[in-house]
């Protein structure tokens, strides 16, 4: 498959914090409320484990399968949107978190693809990452969020 059929986004932060605490903020869902705007992953985090994001009413957002887990360096998930029909139809994704220890930081790496040109789901979470990844840096390093998502009051 040639670069030209694959849609894809790379996020590349520096986190002050250790590989472990950052692993627990991206797999804890109490945590993942608290930065990912009331909106959290249920999942027994093992290869092979089923996922899926709810909304805080519990509506589900996406869901997928924990493909790769090896804590605290990495995870890989199958993605699929689940509540916009317009990017359900698009079909799975492929979500890569990499986590790579840096002297008194962690380099923290998102790759997300999917494997069809100019994908909108590829472009919505390229919104999306940026905004929910910024809350976790400030929520690890400060103790306090920056941004308010759209389930905020």
């Amino acid at each position: 498959m040639t670069d030209s059929s694959r849609s894809s986004f790379v996020y590349v932060t520096f986190i002050r914090t250790t590989p472990e605490r950052l692993w627990s903020a991206l797999t804890d869902a109490g945590f993942m409320k608290e930065y990912w705007f009331g909106m959290h992953i249920q999942s027994e985090w093992k290869s092979g484990a089923s996922w899926k994001m709810l909304f805080p009413d519990g509506r589900l957002g996406d869901a997928g399968q924990v493909l790769e887990c090896d804590p605290p360096r990495r995870i890989v998930l199958q993605w699929r949107n689940e509540w916009r029909p317009e990017l359900k139809d698009e079909g799975e994704s492929l979500c890569a978190i990499e986590l790579e220890p840096v002297p008194d930081a962690v380099k923290l790496t998102i790759t997300h693809t999917m494997d069809r040109p100019q994908s909108e789901f590829i472009k919505a979470v390229s919104g999306g990452w940026p905004r929910i990844l910024s809350n976790l840096k400030s929520l690890l390093e400060t103790g306090e969020i920056v941004l308010k998502g759209p389930h905020a009051r």
